[in-house]
């Protein structure tokens, strides 16, 4: 037999070999699961009931703050916004380098040692009795707390797999938004009815049962070797104030230089700037745009709150397959359609007489739904997308860096609110709103669009 002849049968051979074995389909990905199903692992069961009691203590404490400065101490408008910066400035600005010591520290004796000493500058509530004291004792709690949030974000990442963590994220913040809407109402009833220092003391308790349920977990995470930065001098290795310059330069390349986790962080920035602004600013804009009662105001604090809830729970339920990315610019696109309609509520009564009269508080409450529910859909996808594109190593310094831009928002949104109504008027900075938003989304696509969007 030829060779050719040879060749021409081992090429039939290969060609039947090869229709006749099938061809194996690339993996699919795994199923998202549901809360439930996240539930059941016991590292996470553990930290969502400390989220629960800790949160619920921290809420308790701040109302009852809030409610003796407002009623007691008698303190102005401006001075009660004190103690929300008070509160939110350390987080700010301690968030900068927090992560590069969380991805240094042991992880559960972070979590832990930053509970129990919380827990024990909560005692301190005590013995304050005017606004400066407060200031000082919440500035003291939010400086640990500057250490606890990346860690808990690590202990997170670490515990459950990829395709929970959506589910993960959303449990948590929900504890966050169910206890903004129940702590006010239960904060003031225990004041009034047992006095301040219950509400201090259940949150020193809080704390001391969140530390407990997370030093009873067999809590062992990894630790990869830091990532050295590209150019690392004598000088810096020589001192640890260098070290730690070169952590925090590694992790904001990091950050720079992956398109969706930027975009992810500045719209998570954007929205709580928005936020920031909004949330001075509702009470007057009932009064003196829309000329409501404080019913209305209360109803449309509400209709935040309820918004927040709807979107983690309906988004984590029937947006699994919607990529992260994508659901964060239809949350852009949700806020800028919410603060657009409150801009033109009033314009509602002037263009349309005959169909309601209240219908401007009713646009108005829609709004308030629907930065909410847009809010929901920044929150989750983003905190799920940078827990899933960083590595290990980075996760403290991604996470404290993150959670630094959405307090150092907060702060601006606080501070610039009044300012912008002062001299423009309160539709006005709706309005602005609205447009910073409008700009977020094309900036995103022109700019800060990944190569490969992370699909849910």
């Amino acid at each position: 037999m030829s060779e050719e002849t040879l060749n021409q049968l081992d090429a039939q051979l290969d060609a039947n070999t090869t229709e006749s074995i099938p061809i194996p389909s690339p993996t699919a990905p795994a199923e998202p699961l549901s809360m439930g199903a996240v539930l059941k692992i016991g590292t996470m069961r553990r930290l969502w009931y400390a989220q629960i009691v800790s949160v619920f203590g921290d809420f308790l404490a701040l109302y009852a703050v809030i409610t003796i400065m407002t009623f007691r101490l008698h303190a102005n408008p401006q001075q009660v916004t004190g103690l929300n910066i008070a509160y939110l400035l350390p987080i700010a600005v301690l968030g900068i380098i927090s992560g590069v010591f969380v991805d240094r520290w042991p992880l559960k004796l972070t979590l832990v040692g930053s509970d129990f000493t919380r827990a024990a500058l909560c005692l301190l509530l005590f013995f304050v009795h005017s606004i400066w004291g407060f200031y000082a004792v919440m500035s003291a709690i939010s400086i640990f707390s500057s250490f606890f949030s990346p860690a808990q974000g690590v202990a997170i990442r670490s515990a459950v797999p990829f395709h929970g963590l959506r589910s993960a994220n959303a449990l948590m913040q929900q504890v966050m938004f169910i206890m903004r809407i129940i702590g006010g109402p239960i904060a003031v009833a225990v004041v009034r009815i047992f006095g301040p220092n219950t509400c201090y003391g259940l949150d020193a308790a809080s704390f001391v049962a969140s530390g407990s349920l997370i030093a009873s977990l067999l809590l062992t995470i990894p630790r990869n070797p830091l990532v050295a930065a590209p150019e690392t001098t004598p000088a810096a290795q020589a001192s640890a104030i260098g070290r730690i310059l070169t952590d925090m330069k590694v992790g904001a390349s990091f950050i720079l230089h992956h398109a969706a986790l930027l975009f992810v962080i500045v719209a998570l920035a954007a929205g709580m700037f928005v936020l920031g602004c909004f949330g001075p600013l509702i009470a007057v804009y009932v009064r003196d745009t829309l000329r409501a009662s404080s019913t209305v105001f209360a109803i449309n604090s509400a209709a935040i709150g309820i918004g927040l809830l709807a979107g983690v729970n309906l988004l984590n339920i029937f947006a699994k397959r919607i990529a992260n990315t994508t659901q964060v610019y239809l949350g852009l696109g949700g806020m800028a359609l919410g603060t657009a309609l409150l801009a033109a509520a009033p314009l509602a009564a002037v263009s349309l007489p005959l169909i309601h009269t209240n219908l401007p508080v009713v646009v108005t409450v829609f709004g308030c739904f629907l930065i909410g529910f847009s809010c929901a859909g920044i929150i989750v996808p983003s905190q799920t997308l940078i827990q899933e594109e960083t590595p290990a190593e980075l996760m403290g310094r991604v996470g404290s860096t993150t959670m630094s831009a959405v307090f150092g928002s907060q702060i601006l949104g606080l501070l610039l609110s009044g300012i912008l109504a002062d001299h423009t008027s309160v539709r006005s900075v709706f309005a602005i709103c609205t447009g910073i938003l409008a700009i977020l989304i094309i900036a995103g696509k022109l700019w800060m669009e990944p190569d490969h969007p992370t699909a849910a």
